[in-house]
């Protein structure tokens, strides 16, 4: 009796038929529209990054084919060597603007995209306002600012108050991409600023506007638009909580510069830090001060964060921090109150809380003279720079010990270094530019760490006396020593 393949259960000719239909239909999947996280079922609340009501229902097609051979095809452009490509498309343009220019790695490459993200009201839009205002008038080519979240009548009062008017300078509010593209065919501008990236949608992708899929797609097209006709970029970006980039990370791998705008609002320091620079160093870092008529870069801004006295004040001393690649000479302030009961206050500004809590330890234990168990401790920058890096450590020691013991440093002397558990002070990098950044702004005398003084590394400032110091109780000695010159 001969059996119909039609009908075996297993392995029958109709049975994977059927499967391989299966196998073609689409499916449902979810995705969380904040994070881009994929969940095996529908959940009110992502598992990923907390979001609730943020798992969408997307389709996709079934499973794929892998192992399928895949043949080559005639490239358009032949690999050629590498000393005969030419890298003048690849040059970089000036902005106008200094500290801009000086994070990019000289101004904007012309089809480079840039993605500048920071907190609401941190200035970003005043800046690129400037920025787009000086690249109409410098590169003789228009400039096109497109915004999603302002009116053009809000652009322009800001314009009219920075003193940004321009008549190659074009604005446009738009959210969809194909408006953005149509203004882009018909200005033809050089420069596209586009605030902001989570604002604009299209309508061919889903998700809500601002969403992963949405982000995702919008930029894919703008970066391709882009490279195709020579345009140079600059989308900002909007941050989460915790200070990252909103959206995918696949984001910023897109982009061709990612840079981080930062500044603290009760202050009029603003910095723009490089995250990311294909056309340049990656840790560099810009300076600006916000004002009433904008925005401006600040060439030489040591000068915020020292306060000078008419005579030397107890509590006080002068480090250098590194920012990116920058020296700043910083000074840190210290408040040693009366003594209480119990569990006493340390607070902080602008410095780690959790040093200042070690460096107390190690003064506490290591000298004989200091007492701080009992008393609070205030310890702070000037200026509304945040230094959190270890070389400061020293700095902050002394700047306790000094209000501890009312005793007031030198006001030409810098203290450099990290302070290790068991009192001794550590190396730091970049000692030589740190130490030639002070001996400009006029410090006669520096305290570092072994090592990395004149006599060790063949090199220092003529006019500044460099002293090593092995310890806390050294540097304390020395720092003494010096006020009483």
């Amino acid at each position: 009796m001969t059996t119909s393949r039609s009908t075996s259960p297993r392995g029958g000719t109709a049975g994977a038929a059927r499967g391989r239909s299966a196998a073609r239909e689409p499916r449902p999947a979810y995705e969380c529209d904040a994070c881009g996280h994929q969940p095996p079922k529908w959940v009110g609340r992502c598992p990923e990054c907390g979001e609730w009501g943020s798992v969408v229902e997307s389709t996709v097609t079934g499973p794929t084919v892998s192992g399928r051979v895949v043949s080559s095809r005639v490239p358009a452009e032949p690999a050629r060597p590498i000393a005969t490509i030419s890298a003048a498309p690849a040059r970089a343009r000036p902005t106008g603007v200094s500290e801009l220019d000086r994070v990019l790695g000289g101004g904007l490459v012309p089809g480079a995209v840039v993605l500048l993200a920071g907190e609401p009201g941190v200035g970003k839009s005043t800046l690129l306002l400037d920025v787009a205002q000086q690249w109409a008038v410098g590169s003789g080519s228009p400039s096109l600012v497109v915004s999603g979240e302002e009116s053009v009548s809000q652009v322009r009062l800001r314009a009219e108050r920075m003193g940004t008017l321009h008549d190659q300078l074009y604005l446009a509010a738009e959210s969809d991409l194909a408006s953005v593209l149509g203004h882009l065919d018909a200005v033809k501008p050089g420069l596209l600023v586009l605030d902001s990236v989570q604002t604009i949608s299209t309508t061919g992708t889903e998700g809500v506007p601002g969403g992963v899929t949405q982000v995702r797609a919008v930029t894919a097209a703008l970066v391709s638009v882009a490279k195709e006709r020579g345009i140079a970029t600059v989308l900002v970006g909007h941050v989460t909580k915790d200070g990252q980039v909103a959206g995918p990370r696949v984001l910023e791998h897109l982009v061709d510069v990612v840079l981080h705008f930062e500044g603290d609002k009760h202050s009029s320091l603003r910095l723009v830090r490089g995250v990311k620079n294909r056309f340049g160093a990656a840790d560099e870092v810009g300076c600006f001060e916000m004002h009433e008529g904008g925005i401006s870069s600040l060439a030489d801004p040591s000068g915020l964060f020292l306060t000078r006295y008419s005579e030397p004040v107890p509590g006080t001393c002068v480090t250098v921090a590194m920012e990116g690649r920058r020296a700043l000479v910083t000074e840190v302030q210290a408040l040693i109150g009366a003594t209480v009961a119990g569990s006493p206050r340390r607070t902080v500004s602008g410095l780690d809380s959790a040093r200042l809590a070690m460096v107390l330890a190690v003064l506490q234990r290591r000298t004989e003279r200091l007492t701080l168990h009992d008393r609070e401790v205030f310890a702070a920058t000037v200026g509304g720079i945040r230094v959190v890096e270890p070389a400061a450590d020293l700095a902050i020691a002394l700047a306790v010990a000094s209000g501890g013991l009312n005793l007031a440093i030198a006001p030409h002397l810098v203290a450099i270094g990290e302070v290790g558990l068991t009192g001794e002070v550590r190396r730091v990098g970049a000692v030589p530019r740190r130490l030639a950044e002070a001996a400009r702004l006029g410090f006669k005398v520096a305290l570092v760490p072994p090592g990395c003084g004149p006599a060790s590394t063949g090199a220092g400032p003529e006019q500044m006396r460099v002293t090593e110091v092995t310890d806390v109780r050294s540097a304390l000695h020395h720092a003494a020593r010096a006020s009483a010159e």
